[in-house]
């Protein structure tokens, strides 16, 4: 083949409609996203976009809505302790998992259900 894949972009969550405000509340308060501002033609579908570092996730609206609850992204962490504190510290429900080998990683779920694994690489066995 003559391409190759670099990266993936960004991720997209759903969210119910009107979800805006508590998909903010939690990727900036509690996960310490920031907000991006979404271009012009596609703001009037709602949702939101979110940065941190170069992990871009993107709320959109669905209607009706269902959230992922097996199908997640998985984000690599520095200092994966620190982050179970801090959203332990905020009464965010970490939920650990030990079967993954080389890893250390835990999921959180947002606040429309959605699952998140956050993990970090302790060894060289990495999938």
């Amino acid at each position: 083949m003559d391409f190759q894949y670099n990266k993936i972009d960004h991720v997209q969550l759903a969210a119910p409609k009107g979800g805006e405000e508590k998909a903010k509340e939690f990727y900036i308060k509690k996960l310490g996203f920031t907000e991006l501002e979404k271009p012009p033609l596609l703001k009037k579908n709602g949702g939101a976009w979110f940065r941190a570092g170069d992990v871009h996730i993107h709320i959109g609206i669905e209607d009706p809505f269902r959230p992922a609850t097996k199908a997640h992204p998985a984000i690599q962490v520095h200092q994966l302790e620190s982050l179970i504190k801090h959203l332990t510290d905020q009464g965010i429900e970490v939920i650990t998992d030990d079967r993954l080998p080389g890893a250390s990683r835990f999921y959180v779920n947002d606040p429309f259900g959605n699952r998140i694994e956050f993990l970090e690489w302790i060894s060289s066995e990495q999938g």
